[in-house]
């Protein structure tokens, strides 16, 4: 039975460890507003990640939609936040 308890403290452990290491945005700083080819306009951000890399946001539809990379409209969220945890997370495997 104490194997049983150590062994599920030490993997509620390292779950925990592994989840707090996760890269996690620490700003999300204004860059730039633009102009797409189609002239749709959008802005251009920065977040910075806990792990220290910096990741761009685009957002678009006067800031209803942000999508992780320059001028990207590929993986999207309709939250600033959100978006930016992504970007953060896409970044964590490198």
């Amino acid at each position: 039975m104490k194997s049983v308890l150590k062994t599920v403290a030490v993997a509620s452990c390292l779950v925990f460890s592994m989840t707090a290491l996760a890269s996690k945005p620490t700003s999300i700083t204004f860059v730039s507003d633009g102009k797409a080819p189609d002239g749709q306009d959008y802005a251009s951000y920065v977040v910075k990640c806990s792990d220290g890399k910096e990741e761009p946001l685009t957002a678009w539809d006067q800031r209803k939609n942000w999508c992780v990379g320059k001028d990207s409209k590929d993986n999207c969220d309709k939250k600033q936040i959100r978006a930016a945890k992504m970007a953060c997370k896409d970044t964590s495997g490198d």
